[in-house]
């Protein structure tokens, strides 16, 4: 084929499946590994087309026969090995092996060269082929010259002065990549460009000549102007700055890059995000100058584009530029040349616009103006009849609201009776539970009943190692990283990034790729995981998804290459081919497969696309009775769907499950309808098990029938990604394992220097307990010592006490005796003295001398009447004697009484001293026995200064007696 280039002496190395096919991290890495296995390589030839609609094969360097063969348009990236490395001759593609992103299977193909050299020019082929469509058949010349008489209505114009040339121009819009400080080409959908609000941009626009009656030379480009909107004026565009400009050695194609701040104030209606359900227009032109063409000819482009966010990621779009053919008019006006040569003859544009195969010829009597032009066919815009293009957008996953109201209280009532009695014992399953699954469980029981029915209630261990899991490093974190704001975008919790929902998922997904460490991390998971995430805790959500893995199965599927998938796809057709005949005519009719529409459906488990209360029905019914659930759901998806898809195409059927199935959905009465379908169409174990082992006994045949080296191969393949697989975790072992005995160095060292410490501590505090000790004996001693001088002191006391009793009791019969005497001694001289009164007044002569005349007794004699008889003398004399004497026992007694109270308050001091002393024994004394009481009595003294006023009061009494004597009797 004169439109493929040769690339001989190649060296296909193998492939090998991956799961980020435009990852170049990953591609290195197959490509090392493969690289490494040279002794398997392959010698080829390498054909490479120059446009998009062929295909890459794999000759026999010495057969040409064709080996292998790969669509461009299924291959979605390119890479070469990185430079000075054993692996700078290689470079690999990845393709999809299924016509949607959703059903794909990636595959990594590896190639080595013998010169370098080749390596970039393969690559340089590759691009053009990304680049370049089909050229369009050149049309006759006779028609050609046909539509320039057509299109001439002056009589200026006529088929010889007017010629015509097709261009082809591509446009491409870059952005400036954070990571890699490089521009790359934005992703686009539909024709629409997905761009990011507030990035620095680049506008690529390459342009070249197809065709024409000679070649026109390119001379420079005169600007590139930008603006919102469609169908706009030249005034209302910006010009922007060209920043590189390159033609080819003949001129005939430009390369021309511009660019494009989003941040200035011109461009506010193209970076601001655009709404979720609408898109917008931006137009593009470029102007450049051709040789002998007096004015520029402008290429104009009219897109449609979404702004989103500038963190926004985008899953995989095609990133190819957009592309358009123009056919350029010009008339030839005369020459400026004076000699008139045919060299100067200067033409003058006279219409822009797409070739007359795609589009009539501008009228000639009102010609647009130089600078029209039409818009581009790769962006062709819709018609008025035509559908709104937000019906072909298919339904976000995490979408439909899900209610917690339940309106079957019997229902409920069931599922409050059979949890109570599964909860005594949560090993045995009770016998109703299948039953009340198949009627619906609650949304609000859902996290319960789940846990209830995979075996992992409150596993403490499972939760403690998932807690020392997600402090581990893994391997995918980039790409889990990636699918976080593909995984139920549509849900509140999981929408915003950086947000407590992608946390939670991010961690429980990086826990398991490294507790699975033979899967790792697969797109896929992070679904299922959401869907747990919304009924309980990341503990519990991580420890019921190892279950499902592991005790489900669900692991298997992406292991061995997808052995145990493509089973599954076996067994759905069979199951198709016997319950739904006709529709699995009509898919092997069109060569649809169940690997095209079916793979997102078990690796998923109907998680992604479908609404969520449908997705939890789902999940109910598998979780309670296995994978045989999943057949029935897609066997009942397909019979629901049956009408539908036979009325379909290829390319209608794939987009009907990409798009129209899951929006079907919406409405929980179809669900339900749904469920209800699935659950009689499930297929029996036996019958699985049957389709099972016919698939097994095709596989050995076909392995019978495979050359035994090339299964040896393969087999020697798979043994060698196990060992290396098995080396990595003996590696990332090992490297734990010095990691751990350098972190257990660190910690025993602190450990030592913290026993140090302690023992020092301890020696200290054992002396010091050593010096309390000693101190408290002492005291212990000298408590002994106050209790033994208390104890004599307060016998002493009572003795003396006793002693002061006794005196105290004498004193008081002694005066109670002189008291009677004194009465009696009264009594008697009372009766003397009135005898004698009575005596004087019958003596005449003496009643004058000691009675006055009003009756009172006269003062005593004078000196002249002292000469009294001798009787009365002594009588008095005796008066007074007595009288002295009562005076002197009354003043002794008060004398007495106040060494009683003396004592006595003696007394109570040393029993305070004592009290005072017991209590504080355990206070180290700062003197001595004696000292110590005399402060303990100084102190109670103080505090008991009411005996101190008692005694002074009776010192004064005493005092009062001997100064003024005691009166007797009132007299």
């Amino acid at each position: 084929d004169d439109d493929t280039t040769l690339f001989t002496g190649m060296i296909y190395l193998g492939c090998a499946i991956v799961n980020a096919p435009r990852s170049e991290l990953e591609v290195n890495r197959n490509m090392v590994i493969l690289n490494n296995q040279s002794n398997q390589a392959v010698q080829v030839t390498l054909a490479v087309p120059s446009h998009s609609q062929g295909a890459v094969y794999l000759l026999d360097p010495s057969t040409n026969q064709e080996i292998a063969s790969f669509c461009i348009q299924q291959i979605l990236f390119c890479a070469r090995g990185p430079n000075d490395t054993k692996e700078s001759k290689c470079f690999a593609f990845t393709c999809s092996h299924s016509e949607t992103v959703e059903t794909a299977i990636f595959q990594c193909h590896v190639f080595r060269s013998d010169d370098a050299d080749n390596v970039g020019k393969i690559l340089y082929n590759f691009a053009t082929a990304f680049r370049r469509t089909l050229k369009a058949q050149q049309q006759p010349a006779t028609s050609t010259s046909q539509m320039a008489t057509t299109s001439s209505t002056t009589p200026a114009t006529s088929a010889a002065d007017c010629n015509l040339f097709h261009f082809d121009v591509t446009l491409d819009i870059k952005e400036l990549d954070p990571r890699s400080q490089t521009y790359v080409s934005c992703p686009k959908d539909k024709n629409v460009i997905k761009m990011r609000c507030n990035v620095p941009k680049k506008v690529v626009i390459h342009i070249s000549q197809m065709s024409g009656l000679q070649s026109i030379k390119l001379d420079k480009c005169f600007g590139v102007l930008l603006g919102a909107g469609r169908n706009i004026k030249t005034s209302e565009m910006n010009l922007l700055e060209i920043e590189d400009f390159n033609k080819s050695v003949d001129c005939s194609t430009f390369n021309i890059a511009a660019t494009w701040d989003p941040t200035l104030s011109q461009y506010n209606l193209i970076n601001a995000e655009t709404p979720k359900d609408s898109r917008m227009f931006m137009t593009v032109a470029v102007d450049v100058v051709m040789d002998l063409i007096r004015e520029p000819i402008r290429f104009l482009f009219e897109v449609k584009v979404k702004v989103f966010p500038t963190n926004q990621k985008f899953w995989y779009f095609t990133n190819k530029s957009l592309y358009n053919k123009f056919a350029v008019r010009v008339k030839e006006v005369g020459g400026d040349n004076d000699d008139g040569g045919d060299d100067d003859i200067v033409r003058k544009c006279v219409t822009t616009s797409p070739p007359p195969s795609s589009s009539s010829s501008p009228s000639s009597s009102s010609p647009p103006p130089p600078s029209s032009s039409l818009p581009p066919s790769s962006s062709p815009l819709p018609s008025s009849s035509s559908p709104s293009p937000d019906n072909d957008e298919p339904l976000l996953s995490g979408s439909g609201a899900v209610s917690k109201e339940v309106t079957d209280e019997a229902l409920l009532d069931s599922w409050k009776d059979v949890l109570i009695k599964w909860h005594q014992n949560v090993s045995q399953r009770p016998k109703t539970v299948e039953g009340l699954v198949r009627r619906g469980v609650p949304e609000a029981l859902r996290g319960e009943v789940w846990q209830l029915l995979v075996g992992c209630t409150d596993d403490q261990q499972m939760f403690e190692t998932y807690r020392l899991l997600i402090a581990k490093d893994s391997p995918s974190e980039e790409m889990i990283q990636r699918d976080l704001n593909r995984t139920f975008p549509a849900h509140e919790f999981f929408k915003d990034v950086g947000g407590g929902g992608q946390e939670s998922l991010y961690k429980i997904c990086k826990a398991y790729s490294v507790y699975d460490e033979e899967i790792n991390y697969c797109q896929g998971v992070s679904f299922l995981t959401a869907a747990l995430l919304l009924h309980m805790p990341e503990e519990q959500a991580f420890c019921v998804l190892t279950k499902i893995m592991y005790d489900y199965k669900l692991r298997d599927l992406f292991r061995q290459d997808f052995e145990d998938l493509h089973l599954k796809f076996y067994q759905l057709e069979r199951c198709m081919e016997d319950q739904l005949p006709d529709l699995y005519d009509h898919f092997m009719d069109l060569g649809l497969e169940a690997h095209m529409y079916a793979s997102q459906w078990f690796l998923t488990l109907f998680t992604a696309k479908f609404p969520l209360f449908l997705v939890f029905y789902i999940l109910d019914l598998f979780i309670s009775e296995g994978m045989s659930t999943i057949f029935g759901i897609a066997l009942a998806l397909l019979k629901m769907s049956r009408k539908d898809l036979l009325t379909l195409d290829f390319e209608g059927v794939l987009k009907y499950f990409r798009v129209h199935l899951p929006k079907k959905y919406r409405c929980d009465e179809v669900s339900k309808e749904m469920i209800n379908m699935a659950i009689s169409l499930k297929p029996s174990n036996k019958k699985l098990k049957k389709y099972e082992t016919v698939f097994k006994t095709f596989r050995e045949s076909q392995l019978q029938q495979e050359d035994p080296v090339d299964r040896l191969k393969r087999d020697n393949k798979r043994l060698q990604e196990t060992n290396m697989r098995l080396e990595r975790e003996n590696d990332d072992l090992a490297s734990e394992l010095v990691n751990s005995k350098i972190q257990l160095r660190g910690e025993l060292d602190k450990v030592e220097d913290k026993y140090d410490y302690v023992n020092k501590e301890l020696l200290l505090c054992r002396s010091q307990l050593v010096e309390v000790e000693e101190e408290k004996k002492r005291l212990e001693g000298e408590v002994g010592q106050l209790k033994d001088l208390c104890r004599r002191e307060s016998e002493q006391a009572t003795s003396n006490n006793a002693k002061n009793m006794n005196i105290i009791q004498d004193y008081k019969q002694i005066c109670s005796e002189l008291s009677m005497r004194i009465e009696s001694l009264s009594t008697s001289h009372k009766k003397e003295l009135k005898l004698i009164k009575e005596v004087v007044e019958r003596c005449a002569s003496c009643r004058d001398v000691i009675v006055s005349r009003d009756g009172s007794w006269k003062d005593p004699p004078t000196s002249q009447q002292q000469n009294a008889p001798a009787s009365e003398s002594a009588d008095l004399s005796n008066a007074i004697q007595s009288e002295q004497a009562i005076r002197d026992l009354e003043l002794e007694l008060a004398q007495t009484k106040l060494a009683l109270v003396e004592c006595e308050c003696k007394n109570q001091e040393l029993i305070h001293q004592l009290t005072s002393s017991s209590s504080s024994s355990p206070t180290p004394p700062t003197s001595s026995a004696s000292s110590s009481l005399s402060s303990s009595s100084s102190s109670t003294n103080k505090n008991n200064s009411w005996l101190q006023k008692t005694l002074t009061s009776i010192k004064e009494a005493t005092t009062n007696v001997k100064a003024g004597g005691i009166t007797f009797g009132g007299n």
